[in-house]
């Protein structure tokens, strides 16, 4: 089953090699867009597009067209068994 996972990072970010890694640790493939080379105008664009009042961190994730958030955001997710309520499970 494929699911359709946005990641936004830059190179240099600890907390998005922690969100990839996890999503790797999930057998989940995902799609990533590294901010880095226009970072404030893309960070300012993030902002509006997920409705994010003052400064915009990275990652920024979305799967199947939910926002997610952050690494935290998606750890808790993890972390409380509540992936399949995001992503296409094999089983109900």
């Amino acid at each position: 089953m494929k699911n359709d996972i946005e990641i936004y990072t830059i190179p240099t970010c600890p907390f998005c090699k922690k969100a990839k890694a996890l999503l790797e640790d999930n057998y989940l493939e995902y799609k990533e867009y590294d901010i880095s080379h226009d970072e404030e105008k893309e960070r300012e664009e993030l902002g509006k597009k997920f409705n994010i009042s003052g400064y915009v961190t990275v990652p920024q994730i979305t799967i199947n067209g939910k926002y997610i958030g952050g690494y935290t955001n998606l750890k808790e997710i993890v972390s409380n068994g509540k992936l399949c309520d995001y992503i296409k499970c094999d089983y109900p």
